[in-house]
């Protein structure tokens, strides 16, 4: 479950503890890092690619926000590593907005200029992966606490939920 902490701005940081039963914490790493796959299982995703700029990966990412509310894009990089801490194999990803001036904004979509996430995932000890996640970004506009709350309670256990069934149908599509 999400644990909330207001910033002074106002807005929230979030940082999620959760487990994917039957997932293995390699899989669970390549599926989170396929954008091409994502697009089959993520309902929320618009538009996903990656391009290079000045040789630099970038990832463009529109994601649909209900009506009446904007859709929102976001332009990061992201990195992805397996490391070996204390005999533990911990699949790290960061990710984190950038400015791209050859992907400028869209009409009608609102920028989020400030985006990171930090993703920790290891072995449960079973046949699992324990998953940590530190996510911050500043959607713009003005967002209902409606959808805040739903995004706490019940949006991230969905978004856990359909990445699970992803990676049990990740093997079958690769």
């Amino acid at each position: 479950l999400p644990i909330l902490f207001p910033q002074q701005s106002g807005l929230y940081e979030y940082k999620i503890f959760g487990g994917l039963a039957d997932c293995p914490p390699k899989l669970c790493a390549d599926v989170y890092m396929d954008l091409d796959f994502r697009k089959q299982w993520d309902q929320y995703v618009k538009e996903l690619y990656e391009k290079t700029y000045d040789g630099e990966k970038v990832i463009y990412w529109e994601v649909k926000y209900p009506f009446p509310l904007s859709n929102r894009d976001y332009v990061y990089i992201h990195e992805s590593r397996e490391m070996d801490v204390d005999g533990r194999k911990i699949w790290v990803v960061l990710a984190q907005s950038v400015s791209v001036p050859q992907c400028p904004e869209k009409p009608g979509i609102i920028r989020v200029k400030s985006y990171k996430q930090s993703l920790a995932i290891e072995s449960d000890g079973k046949t699992g992966s324990k998953v940590y996640m530190y996510y911050f970004d500043n959607p713009g506009g003005m967002i209902p606490s409606w959808l805040v709350n739903w995004a706490a309670k019940s949006g991230v256990p969905a978004f856990l939920k359909d990445m699970q069934k992803a990676c049990h149908n990740y093997s079958k599509s690769t």
